[in-house]
């Protein structure tokens, strides 16, 4: 049973080959729930696993084939309990400050039928998980507590984005880590380092973790 009463359906985890899993889910919501389920030692719920990679609809379970196997790791998988972001009490999130000042942010209030002033305290009203990573070393997409949105990315990319730029496209929000060409809608930009060698880990926010964003003065 789920939070709301209704049956959960069955987990649907396969062999991706000597030493991993693969569990399919059918919402990011559902990936997220889950690998909230894990935190904040995977290993420590799951004996023998070493690394679990996040997607956009999948979680990547990888294994030490000396310490379990596929069947055992199904079992253990199926005893998670999933935690919804909203019933998530992470007291000390990372806090990226954020100058508010983006080049699309006027075009983005106007888009959602909002005044800037509401669209910052949209974004800094809420915290963010990092649902997986991509594009680029350090490029968190993270998904908000509050209704998304719905931002549509620009209809033409641009071909260079200044490193630490704050953007939205569809239901996430992410920092460029670095200079990259881009087609979210920038709104702000901050001084926070998203990648760094060195850093362990390198970057700020691997999948999981949750941040909150706050204004600070352009």
């Amino acid at each position: 049973m789920n939070s709301h009463g209704a049956a959960t359906p069955p987990l649907d985890v396969r062999s991706a080959g000597r030493s991993a899993v693969l569990v399919t889910f059918d919402s990011l919501e559902r990936v997220v729930a889950f690998r909230s389920g894990l935190q904040p030692d995977p290993a420590a719920v799951l004996p023998g696993v070493h690394e679990v990679v996040s997607g956009a609809r999948t979680l990547l379970v990888r294994f030490d084939p000396a310490r379990t196997d596929p069947v055992r790791l199904r079992s253990a998988l199926g005893q998670v309990v999933p935690v919804p972001a909203e019933a998530t009490t992470d007291a000390d999130p990372v806090v990226v400050p954020v100058r508010y000042d983006g080049e699309d942010l006027d075009d983005v209030a106007s888009a959602a039928d909002m005044s800037v002033e509401a669209l910052v305290a949209w974004h800094t009203g809420q915290v963010w998980t990092s649902a997986f990573c991509g594009f680029a070393p350090g490029f968190s997409y993270c998904t908000g507590t509050e209704p998304s949105l719905a931002v549509p990315r620009r209809s033409t990319a641009r071909t260079s984005v200044p490193a630490g730029s704050v953007a939205l496209a569809g239901e996430f929000s992410a920092v460029y880590p670095r200079s990259s060409p881009g087609g979210w809608q920038l709104i702000g930009r901050t001084e926070v380092a998203m990648w760094s060698l060195d850093r362990d880990p390198p970057a700020l926010a691997p999948a999981g973790t949750r941040l909150r964003y706050v204004a600070v003065p352009s």
